[in-house]
């Protein structure tokens, strides 16, 4: 079993896993660190399966591994390679023998920070090894880490790109408002989508909707949703059998047959003063006038994917007032907790909210509003949430 030696310190201690079947040998590391002045926690190892069993108990909770290249188990380069595959963030110093010349260069070739040799070492050099090892081996982590967070970046921005994308509109006058918040911080996008694009009809066609699931294949097949969507109603495909496409795409797409989507449809005539929506296993969209905002009543279909081909999708005809909003949104926006009360916030609590925020100009509010979520949420944002909000006045007719 492994030995463990402690050395009492008031600065931070080396967590040190020594890797040494020989037991006069790992007494005498031990006495170098000693010399060495620095602080330290000492665990011994005798074997790679004693290793290996350390390093998954604690979470390879090490800053520097010293690894004696003969253990009974493996030797050599081999042991290297083993270890960092199983510590890859944490420093690693073969010690070799004297007859060993090539040993150490090999090490460090395969993956070592640096190596040491018995018998010529002591206390000053040692000190200095530890030290430098675990520095550059932090900073090697550091580097990864940086370079992981600018990939994601990168990725986040070409899913953002294709989730949500610049409003398609030629003569309406009606103000666009469209906010994304991911629901894990540094994580990749989810399978919210939205868009809005000006018909040749001349009507205004808008979508929200949300893939179930997150990660890089929601986020996929939130962007061939949307994509999908633009492309059907530039070519003229309306209200179910529109829907029914997007639901035929999602099914050939889908890795997963569990999967799903839920959206909202929405047509703005301002002529008439009317919208027509189409909802599929989506929520009502809020429709605001000056002083009231209260969810539109609305039939309900079926999600997209969840029985493909039943093609339930009931369409509403809601009038307008002459001024007013809708906000289509995603689920993020409601199913998160109040802090004071433990309650999730719900479309009646949503409706609170926006009830006591000020009347100014629409980016604002909707900025405000998701602020609000989120602070009575205590920050917690466990879903992605995606905002579509539509302004028109009576002025703004063609």
């Amino acid at each position: 079993m492994p030995t463990v030696s402690v050395i009492p310190s008031t600065p931070p201690s080396y967590r040190i896993l020594l890797v040494e079947d020989d037991e006069g040998d790992a007494l005498l590391v031990e006495e170098l660190l000693l010399d060495t002045g620095l602080p330290f926690t000492l665990t011994v190892c005798t074997s790679l399966a004693q290793v290996r069993t350390q390093l998954l108990a604690t979470g390879a909770a090490f800053d520097c591994i010293l690894l004696d290249l003969h253990l009974p188990d493996v030797s050599g380069t081999d042991a290297v390679t083993a270890v960092r595959a199983l510590a890859p963030h944490v420093a690693v110093i073969v010690l070799t023998g004297l007859a060993e010349a090539q040993a150490g260069p090999e090490a460090m070739t395969a993956g070592a920070q640096d190596y040491l040799v018995k018998g010529k070492v002591d206390g000053d050099l040692l000190h200095r090894t530890l030290r430098y090892a675990v520095y550059r081996s932090q900073t090697e982590r550091m580097n990864a880490d940086a370079q992981a967070a600018r990939l994601r970046a990168e990725e986040n921005a070409r899913l953002e790109r294709g989730l949500l994308p610049r409003p398609l509109l030629d003569l309406s006058t009606v103000k666009i408002t469209t906010r994304y918040l991911p629901g894990v911080e540094m994580a990749l996008l989810g399978g919210d989508f939205l868009d809005v694009v000006e018909g040749d009809d001349g009507l205004l066609h808008a979508v929200v909707g949300d893939v179930s699931g997150h990660g890089p294949e929601a986020a996929a097949l939130g962007v061939c949703l949307r994509i999908a969507w633009r492309s059907l109603v530039l070519g003229g495909h309306r209200d179910n059998d529109l829907l029914h496409l997007m639901e035929r795409i999602l099914v050939a797409e889908r890795d997963d047959p569990q999967l799903f989507a839920t959206c909202s449809l929405l047509t703005l005539d301002q002529a008439a003063g009317t919208a027509t929506l189409h909802l599929a296993g989506h929520h009502s969209p809020l429709l605001s006038a000056p002083g009231a905002t209260s969810e539109v009543t609305a039939a309900h279909g079926i999600a997209l994917g969840i029985m493909p081909g039943l093609r339930n999708w009931p369409r509403t005809v809601v009038p307008l007032p002459p001024q007013g909003a809708l906000t289509l949104y995603t689920d993020g926006l409601t199913e998160g907790h109040n802090g004071a009360t433990g309650e999730r916030l719900g479309i009646e609590g949503l409706l609170t909210l926006i009830d006591n925020l000020p009347a100014t100009d629409p980016a604002l509010h909707v900025d405000q509003l998701i602020e609000r979520t989120n602070s009575l949420n205590a920050g917690r944002h466990s879903d992605d949430l995606a905002v579509l909000r539509l302004d028109w006045t009576s002025g703004s007719d063609r």
